[in-house]
Formats: structure tokens, sequence, C-alpha cells
């Protein structure tokens, strides 16, 4: 039987300066028609690359293609026109990106961007594409869908917004799906539904999926087969049950076997340094030509909660719970009501200026970290630009070694500091995203996902270094993940959220092992059925 996409011997290089990598070295694999192919490995083995190229999505002329062949039904991909690729890209083929704000277009509202797929590749009237949009973003599970239609991008959590993505994605039932870390941005509840969702759709349609994904727990229970990927090759290629039972190579056994584990040490201070009081967030919902307000999103909602001096507050719940929005106001980010103490400092009473000398205690490490990164300043220069701010009477030749000293400390290259963003693998810029963060040795740290884009063994790394930062350093952080494992490897106390309120908190053994509420042990439920 012929296989559905057919990649052969696919090289796959990039040039900038002058300089040429070889990202993909002479990869081949097949996917047949309702097949699930689990396309792993470490940031920056290939992965992503490797699927962008099956509809030429790479950034051309820096990117080439150094030799190998795509086919998918039939059909030379590589030799297609741009005219004819058109025609399968979202019809035939349709990919889930790893970055949804990037992907999404920040002008149009959820609304225009579902309908304009449905509009141009089945031809709906408006009103058929509305509805048909309205059902997509209900099957992929955002709540109150009718009122987030026009919503723009930025308007929704990242969670989210990946589920618009993979509306989008399955709007036109393709032949085939492509999802590159499709709930990466998800927390545990959700990615279980979008993952039955998935196998649903496949059963209902046919469709083959090339999952990509550094979430093995994910891999395991979707792929039939698994190619495992290091350094632009395929090492070890498998039934997926007999590689998880036996793996032959020594890379594949090392990420089956990384995990983030232990806990954060002890910590002896015994003072606050974060205090919220009665902390609320409450966007207003206009109609009407007026603009009238009729009702309040209230995405945080009467919070309050104390954190130690050296210790770790985890703050999880599902997207959309306002687990972000709290860590923003909680640095005076986002425009909110009640105390928000660093120290004895409110920072919510202070002003402008105050609050500016205030950053380089207190710093963030966003979600999203291509959308956080400028794209027209190398590395260095972004992490650097703090010091240059807050640290005036540093030398330029003390700011370039304090800036290589943290790519290391981020287990990056100092060498890649004249690099640009776009030329790193989604993990490794969440880790440039961190290093800009700590170059300024905070006091506090305000950690938005920090890990949610990085595969397994990478996490436990980052985990295990801000464990250690945070022990030789005394800094305290405000951990916010949907992802269970992590949180517990990391933080000393934790806080569920559900709604804009605080259903349940205390310490992280008291949360994860003899939780109160039904939501709590539901969330816990969910993070084990995906990791099995």
């Amino acid at each position: 039987m012929s296989a559905l996409l057919s990649l052969k011997d696919l090289r796959i290089g990039f040039t900038s300066d002058g300089r040429v990598t070889h990202a993909v070295k002479g990869v081949s694999f097949d996917i047949q028609a309702g097949e699930t192919l689990g396309l792993v490995g470490e940031s920056g083995s290939g992965k992503s690359v490797s699927a962008l190229s099956i509809l030429k999505l790479l950034p051309y002329p820096a990117a080439f293609h150094a030799g190998g062949e795509i086919h998918f039904d039939g059909q030379d991909l590589l030799s297609l026109s741009e005219e004819a690729l058109r025609g399968v890209r979202g019809a035939r083929i349709s990919m889930i990106f790893q970055e949804p704000m990037s992907s999404l277009n920040p002008l149009h509202s959820i609304e225009k961007q579902i309908t304009e797929i449905l509009e141009l590749h089945q031809g709906l009237a408006r009103t058929a594409a509305r509805a048909e949009a309205l059902r997509l973003l209900q099957r992929v599970g955002i709540a109150d869908a009718q009122s987030r239609l026009g919503a723009l991008p930025h308007e929704l959590s990242g969670g989210q917004r990946q589920r618009v993505m993979i509306a989008m994605a399955l709007a036109n039932r393709p032949q085939l799906l492509i999802a590159d870390e499709p709930t990466t941005a998800l927390d545990v509840t959700i990615q279980k539904q979008i993952l039955d969702l998935l196998k649903d759709l496949q059963q209902e349609t046919g469709m083959a999926i090339l999952l990509i994904t550094h979430d093995l727990g994910i891999v395991k229970k979707m792929a039939d087969r698994i190619c495992v990927m290091q350094e632009g090759e395929i090492v070890e290629a498998g039934e997926s049950a007999a590689i998880f039972q036996n793996p032959q190579h020594d890379y594949t056994k090392k990420l089956i076997a990384a995990e983030p584990s232990g806990s954060p040490a002890p910590s002896a201070a015994k003072d606050e340094l974060v205090r919220a009081e009665h902390l609320r967030v409450w966007f207003p919902m206009k109609r009407g030509f007026l603009q009238r307000t009729y009702a309040h999103v209230k995405a945080v909602n009467d919070i309050s909660f104390t954190i130690k001096r050296g210790e770790t507050l985890g703050v999880v719940g599902e997207s959309g719970s306002g687990k972000t929005t709290l860590g923003r106001a909680l640095l005076g980010l986002q425009k909110a009501t009640g105390q928000a103490f660093l120290g004895d400092t409110d920072i919510l009473a202070t002003d402008r200026m105050t609050r500016r000398g205030l950053r380089k205690n207190m710093q963030i490490v966003f979600q999203d970290p291509y959308g956080a990164l400028s794209p027209r300043m190398a590395v260095g220069e972004i992490i650097a630009e703090g010091l240059k701010l807050h640290r005036p009477e540093l030398s330029p030749a003390e700011i370039a070694k304090r800036v290589r000293d943290i790519l290391v400390e981020v287990e990056l290259d100092p060498d890649t500091a004249a690099r640009y963003p776009h030329e790193f693998s989604g993990g490794q810029r969440q880790r440039i995203a961190i290093a800009r963060a700590l170059i300024l040795e905070p006091e506090f740290l305000v950690l938005d996902e920090p890990t949610s884009a990085l595969d397994r063994s990478v996490q436990a790394q980052i985990i295990d270094m801000l464990r250690r930062l945070q022990k030789q350093k005394g800094l305290t952080y405000l951990f916010i993940s949907h992802d269970l494992k992590v949180v517990r490897a990391l933080s000393h106390q934790v806080m569920v959220m559900q709604n804009g309120v605080c259903v349940e908190s205390g310490t992280a053994a008291q949360i994860f092992d003899a939780p109160r509420e039904t939501y709590t042990k539901n969330l816990l439920a969910a993070a084990l059925d995906t990791s099995s």
C-alpha cells in the first residue's frame, strides 16, 4: 500500500551571514492514511524544520533543500508551483503551529480568521461560515464561544489561542494534519479533550496525523509509530509500544528517562517578600453604538496570598482561569485594584517612575517566547537591554561577559549571542527569555509557563537550574504552569485557580497528595491520564 506522505532522504540547510547550517540530514519516513506518526526529539533536533518543509513554509531563500523528495498522495510537493501549493495548504494538509500568537493575525477577529478558511476552500456563504466557525470553537473547548468570535488574539489566553489554531487546522477536514506541539499551551484537562478530539476526528475522516511533540506521554497515548530525531537525523524508528518497552538507541533511552522530578530545597527565610491583598482584575464587556458596559469578565476576583522570601508559589488551573492575568497584575503590568506588595512597597500604589525603578527587582518570563523577543535585535542585545537600562555603570566588556555567562547558565552556546530569535528553536527561544529575566538578578520572578515549549530533558535541566539559582541567591518565584509534574518539582506552595478565584491552596504535598476540592482532583486525574 502506497503511503499518503513519504519523505525520502530529505536534507535541509540554512544560510546566515555566509555560514551554512545543515539542520536536517537525510530524513526518511512514511505516513499511511489514518495513521499517527510521532516525531520526537529535543529542541533543535530538526523536527519542526522537517514538518515545515512539507508545505514549503521555511524562510526561503535563507533555507534551502539540499536534497531529497516529499511525496503526498502521489504528488511531488517540492516541485509544485506556489499556486498549486495554495490548493494543498489548509485544505488537504493543515498545520497546527507551535506558537499561536505569532501564527494568528493580531488585527483580525477570531471569527474572520476561521471563516476566511471556510469561505476560501469550501465556498461557504458568510452566515454558514460563521455558524461552522462557532461549532468548531465549541468543539475544541472554547468556553462561551459565541462571545469569543469577535475577540482579537491578544484578548485570549495562551491556551485559548492554541485552541483557535486547532479549530482553524481542522476546519476543512484535511487528509493530513501536521500537529507541531499541539497541546504545548494547554492545561491538562483541555489537553485530554484535544487529544480525544483528534482521535475522534481521525476515526471519522481517516485523517493521518504527523505529531511533533516533546511530551512523550502524549506520543505514547497517540502515536502508532515513532521516529526519534537527534541533530537532524532519525536515530530510531518503530512501533510505539516496542520503542517504549525496549528502546535501542541511547538517545531514546535518555528521552524516555527524562522527567522533572524532586522538590525544591526548604527555605530557611521566614519573612514575606510578596503579598497580594484582594487583588482584582475585571474586564468590561461593552456593546451598542455608545459602547456601554453591560457586564464584566472577572479574570481575577478577590485573590489574596503571600510568598515567603526564597520560596515558590505554583499557580495552576485551566486556560482562562486568570493565572497569567494574576501574574501581570502583581507586577503592575495589568491595571488592577487591591494591593500587591514587594517587600514594604505597594506596587499598585506607586507612580510610573518608582515602578520603573522596581523593575530590576522583579522580572517576568512570558509564555510565548517568540512574541516576547524582538525579531530585529540579536540575542546578546536582547539579553543585555535590561542591564544597559538598570546598570549604566557597567562597561561594554562587563555586559558582554555577563551575557555570555547567563547563556551558559541556560544551556545555550555563548557564541550564539550574535544570532537572531528566528534562528533558534522554540525551546531555545524560551531559554533566551529566561536568560533575559535572570541577568538582572531580581529578587522576585514571575515565570509564566517557562517550560511549556521545552522537551522533557531540557525541562528537567531548567527546573534544576531554577532550583539551584533559588537556593544560591534566595530568589522568590511565582510559577504559573499547566504541567503539574513541573509545578510539583519546583513549588513549595500551590494555589489552584478556576474562573478568576482561588478554589484551593496549601503546601505542594497537601495539594498533590490530599486535594480537597473536586476541581483539583479532576486536574490531577487528567494529568495522570495524559502522562500514562
